[in-house]
């Protein structure tokens, strides 16, 4: 990655539906000059923190206030041995801060963090918070989940399909804080090619929200728009945790550079290195057969040496033919095709991100239903840009303008969920109003 690539960034945090305090944490520093680049790279980090109430904001605080300044500190041109050693040092302040207090005991936080640096992306993580790229039509995850479920899936008891068991879904295995020690997991560098896409985010985030979904939306949306979707659809299928979402987009190489080898698209890895012989095979298999037939309508001595020929052509082709399927499907097996629905590939997992008309149509259901409770609830919604929304999406579908349709799709629903959080906290406001009163009256008819 050169440092002219500019890097363009979106970061939302949101407390979700369930929660009362937003626990997640996240920070985004891009190196101010072409120098400090070559050196430290663009850092971006997401942590949640555990411990319930203040105590997981804290540590999720601490995290990503202490892993910049101890890695960009650090003298050392080695970029992972720098991010490791942040992670470790972020790990002892929280572990220190929890031993001061009792009611600070055990807390703890996740924390994923990548850098974007000359040499490629560095990834460094612990805990369930994750990082997934986006390149060309798939998206994979660059982080292993340190949970029980995802060991289970490792060592072979437990199928990536099996449904879980909630005490088995939410059990983390490593995380910084509780203990004095921990052992970061450091990857990279990874080849960064232009365009690519790196999305950081907390488990509220995918715990409701489909690779796939993440993959197209990340990928069709600029950051800031996609941000807000994901964040958006979260919340309206339960919100039931905190969810904090980073986009990083790469941008194109400088004009009139040539790039370096790790910044060159590599060939399709499905394209068959021995296709060429399977089809010369094949055709010279047909040309003995046509000539066979030519001898066969010549002369008598002839024709028996035709049949001859063309009977031992068409055992060829098929020998050949049967023999390319069984290739063909081999190599199919043994390649991790991308699908909508997510796949389990050396512990990580890897997604279609295509843009699908099943997608857009979850999204216009999901339009529907929050229409439908915004009219019945008497949301205040701003209707005109709503409906102009609205409108402009299903004359994209109709035209089969899909990123059009997705564009518009995210900003009625955006302006949906802004109306339902207004309306959510107007309804909470009159709850606690009531509450109070009935209190004020049950207080004054005790004191008679």
């Amino acid at each position: 990655m050169r440092w002219e690539q500019k890097v363009q960034f979106a970061s939302l945090s949101d407390v979700g539906f369930r929660r009362r305090n937003n626990q997640d944490s996240h920070t985004a520093v891009l190196s101010p000059d072409a120098e400090t680049f070559q050196t430290r790279g663009h850092l971006f980090i997401v942590a949640d923190g555990m411990g319930g109430h203040a105590v997981g904001e804290l540590a999720s605080q601490i995290a990503v206030e202490t892993i910049p300044h101890v890695y960009f500190k650090n003298r050392t041109d080695d970029i992972p041995a720098a991010l490791h050693a942040a992670i470790l040092d972020a790990n002892t302040a929280v572990h220190e801060k929890g031993s001061q207090n009792l009611d600070f005991n055990r807390m703890g936080t996740t924390a994923v963090a990548l850098v974007l640096g000359p040499k490629g992306a560095v990834v460094g993580h612990v805990g369930d918070s994750r990082l997934y790229r986006i390149r060309r039509e798939q998206i994979d995850q660059l982080t292993f989940d340190h949970s029980l479920e995802w060991e289970l899936i490792r060592h072979g008891r437990m199928k990536p399909n099996d449904q879980s068991l909630p005490e088995i879904k939410h059990v983390i295995t490593r995380s910084i804080g509780p203990e004095a020690e921990v052992e970061p997991e450091v990857e990279g560098p990874i080849p960064v090619w232009a365009n690519d896409t790196f999305l950081l985010c907390s488990d509220g985030l995918t715990g409701l929200v489909k690779d796939a979904e993440i993959g197209a939306i990340a990928k069709h949306l600029p950051p800031v728009e996609a941000c807000r979707l994901l964040v958006n659809l979260a919340n309206q299928r339960g919100g039931s945790d905190n969810i904090t979402v980073i986009i990083a987009q790469v941008g194109p190489l400088p004009e009139g550079a040539a790039p370096q080898p790790d910044e060159v698209p590599a060939e399709d890895s499905e394209s068959d290195p021995f296709a060429w012989l399977w089809m010369g095979g094949l055709w010279a298999s047909v040309l003995t057969f046509g000539l066979g037939v030519v001898y066969s309508m010549l002369q008598e001595v002839e024709r028996s040496r035709g049949i001859v020929l063309s009977t031992l052509s068409l055992i060829a082709f098929t020998l050949i033919l049967v023999f390319w399927r069984r290739h063909a499907r081999s190599r199919i097996a043994d390649t991790p095709t991308p699908s909508v629905s997510t796949v389990l590939s050396k512990a990580y997992r890897t997604a279609s991100a295509k843009l699908t008309v099943d997608l857009l149509a979850a999204l216009a259901k999901s339009e529907s239903h929050m229409k439908q409770s915004a009219i019945t609830e008497q949301w205040s919604l701003d209707t005109t840009a709503q409906n102009t929304a609205s409108a402009a999406a299903t004359n994209a579908l109709d035209k089969k303008q899909w990123t059009v349709a997705l564009n518009e799709f995210s900003k009625s629903i955006d302006l949906l969920m802004i109306a339902w959080q207004r309306h959510r906290k107007l309804v909470a406001a009159r709850d606690a109003e009531a509450k109070e009163k009935e209190a004020n009256e049950k207080a004054a008819k005790n004191g008679k």
